[in-house]
């Protein structure tokens, strides 16, 4: 048996005048978008934005249905509307941000699971890496450069084996 160690690298930002303008802006359209969120359930409002390399902007909120777990979260929303929209443009960064009034926010908030392996074919697809920036409600800010500091043993299809018949 080996035993082995997993380290991943993020930045993080106690003050957001700390950030690069250009990830502070995209934290902004985040928080503003949070405003469209479809919430009425877990009053839990999330917005994704998204740079794309042509310079438009995405934006997507999370979207709660009563049949659980119908609904779609704020990230897969920009990701999947950026890419059949402009679909041979490639993601830069995508930042993420949340409001509540039901409890309070003391880290910022991170993709969820299936949301790190929609990133992830995203980066695949694209061949390049998506930074990722979590901020929150007046706490810190967290970014990653790729996904793989956040969903370290990806599921991609370059790792699966192709069989021939």
């Amino acid at each position: 048996m080996n035993e082995k160690e997993l380290v991943i690298s993020y930045r993080e930002y106690q003050n957001k005048e700390d950030i690069d303008e250009e990830d502070s802006k995209l934290v902004n359209s985040a928080r503003e978008a949070t405003n469209n969120s479809y919430a009425p359930y877990s009053d839990f409002r999330v917005g994704a934005a998204i740079l794309l390399d042509n310079g438009k902007v995405i934006k997507g909120t999370n979207q709660e249905n009563s049949a659980y777990p119908s609904g779609l979260c704020a990230e897969r929303v920009a990701i999947f509307y950026a890419n059949s929209q402009f679909p041979d443009a490639a993601i830069i960064s995508i930042a993420i941000s949340s409001q509540t009034n039901r409890f309070e926010s003391k880290e910022p908030i991170t993709p969820c699971g299936s949301c790190r392996q929609v990133i992830s074919e995203a980066e695949n697809r694209q061949d390049s890496k998506i930074r990722v920036i979590m901020s929150g409600d007046g706490c810190v800010t967290r970014i990653v450069e790729g996904i793989e500091n956040l969903l370290p043993f990806v599921f991609q299809e370059d790792k699966l084996k192709k069989t021939t018949k």
